[in-house]
């Protein structure tokens, strides 16, 4: 397979303001005492780049769910390196590779002005990945009780992460097409 320099560099640029909206919103605490809830800003990028994925022009750099994948398995790691969160990297990639079957199985089902549904249901299966590998690391299950509070958040947070990507691939798709 080979990858262009337009691809790469898209998938690189990609990488690397998921990386800077997460580590920014790992500064910033929330006012919600329930351990793994936060905003998941960062996913706004995987989905706008899952959805950038669709390949309507020819002339630009396409990407496709394996590079919306990469982009999100680096942004994991590199997160989880320049944050000195290593211990939470099974939970984060537990999370992330759920919650990103979600959104590339029902991107075939929705279209760019249902984005945010995407947001959602990654949002949700997300926060399912991290409690099954709490379960898994930790062989307490009654963890599992924390699932209906983080499932709330997540519609919530899954909203307003898969609308930032909506509004973004309307918007900016077209500026990145060069």
């Amino acid at each position: 397979m080979r990858i262009t320099v337009k691809k790469l560099t898209t998938m690189a640029v990609l990488t690397a303001v998921a990386l800077i909206i997460f580590i920014v919103e790992a500064q910033i605490p929330l006012p919600i005492a329930i351990p793994g809830v936060k905003l998941g800003l960062a996913n706004a990028v995987t989905l706008f780049a899952l959805f950038y994925s669709s390949g309507k022009d020819s002339g630009a750099a396409n990407l496709n769910a394996a590079d919306a994948f990469m982009i999100l398995i680096c942004r994991i790691i590199l997160g989880a390196v320049f944050t000195g969160r290593i211990a939470a990297l099974i939970y984060s990639l537990a999370g992330g590779l759920l919650g990103f079957a979600a959104e590339a199985a029902l991107k075939r089902f929705v279209t760019d002005n249902q984005i945010w549904v995407c947001g959602v249901a990654g949002a949700i299966f997300h926060n399912i990945g991290q409690i099954l590998a709490a379960i898994f690391l930790t062989g307490t299950p009654s963890i599992a009780a924390l699932l209906p509070v983080m499932t709330i958040a997540a519609i919530i947070t899954g909203i307003i992460t898969g609308l930032a990507a909506q509004y973004s691939v309307k918007r900016i798709a077209d500026k990145l097409r060069w």
